[in-house]
């Protein structure tokens, strides 16, 4: 077996792949461009395996006995816009930011109900904020409402903490009558039978959800199904109070349709990790609204990034040896 991968791999990182590979060639050098990735790609001439987190757009020609990618990323929207046959087993890591983003998801949270966002403010100008008025504004999670749209690893995590914060947890997903992920995830975390959602809803029922929800979170993938998900009519629907985190993909929400609902008070604010276009541009009303908080696309980057995936691509290793089921293998039909 032949493995190429794109990031330079350390000695602890290539020990968990020689081991779930024992005898496996590994070609692999850090490739900061699609162009280097390329280039690593022609040259490991003869290659089974990808390890990536892009797809070049000439890989089948580059790598004809190509067997297999492991995308170092969760999302696979932009791998599946490049010219991989059908035949190809492509699978993500999905799993592996579940901790991280779901921790987040909840601190975002936490700081707009404790108000630190305008607290941080506040320090910067040297303005000591401690009227009535504004002490009156702080809330707490304690017995509200969680709504997550999205119910995979992250999605399911962040329900684990919410529940552990005294939330009621309700939940959405494509099909709400499969509750169980048979994903890839680190032990113990998440909600891996689908246990802690009072409810699950279904991908039309949306409106309904969200208008008991004080709290959303979206973790959804970007896929022609989730494009635009969350419009006017959804914001809409929100309690006047409740707050929404997106840390899926920007093209989920209508951008347009939100800055309306957070500048007309018709939601209490948002937290974005994500936004319809990257970075977000400079003249962007969201900037300055105060019941916002911005983040530029990091809720899930942590220290040990490869680390996890060389962990999540050791497990799939060693069942691609064994002619055994990938884990978070994607179904092109969904687009995840």
């Amino acid at each position: 077996m032949k493995i190429a991968s794109t990031v330079e791999l350390k000695p602890t990182q290539r020990a968990l792949v020689e081991r779930a590979a024992p005898g496996a060639e590994i070609v692999d050098r850090q490739c900061r461009t699609i162009e280097e990735m390329a280039a690593l790609v022609g040259s490991a001439s003869g290659c089974d395996v990808l390890f990536t987190f892009r797809v070049p757009p000439e890989t089948m020609r580059l790598a004809p006995q190509l067997k297999w990618i492991q995308l170092l990323s969760a999302g696979a929207d932009h791998a599946l816009k490049g010219q991989v046959d059908s035949h190809i087993a492509m699978t993500t890591s999905s799993g592996i930011h579940a901790a991280t983003m779901a921790e987040y998801t909840i601190a975002s949270m936490l700081a707009f109900a404790h108000k630190f966002h305008l607290l941080i403010r506040a320090q910067m100008n040297g303005e000591w904020r401690r009227s009535g008025d504004f002490m009156s504004m702080v809330d707490a999670m304690r017995g509200h409402t969680l709504g997550v749209i999205g119910y995979g690893s992250i999605g399911r995590e962040t329900a684990r903490l919410g529940r552990a914060l005294g939330m009621r947890v309700v939940a959405l997903k494509r099909n709400p009558a499969a509750r169980g992920d048979l994903g890839w995830m680190p032990a113990g975390l998440g909600d891996p039978d689908g246990a802690i959602p009072e409810r699950m809803y279904g991908p039309g029922e949306r409106v309904e959800m969200l208008a008991e929800c004080d709290y959303v979170t979206i973790t959804l993938p970007l896929t022609e199904a989730t494009r635009g998900f969350i419009g006017e009519r959804e914001l809409g629907a929100m309690k006047p109070h409740a707050y929404l985190v997106n840390v899926g993909r920007g093209e989920v929400v209508d951008q347009g349709a939100l800055i309306e609902a957070l500048r007309a008070g018709r939601i209490g604010g948002a937290g974005l990790d994500v936004f319809e276009r990257e970075p977000l541009e400079a003249d962007s009303p969201l900037w300055a609204m105060e019941n916002t908080i911005l983040t530029p696309h990091m809720s899930g980057a942590f220290r040990g990034y490869v680390e996890t995936c060389c962990e999540l691509f050791a497990d799939n290793l060693r069942r691609f040896a064994a002619g055994q089921p990938l884990l978070n293998q994607i179904d092109p039909a969904l687009g995840y």
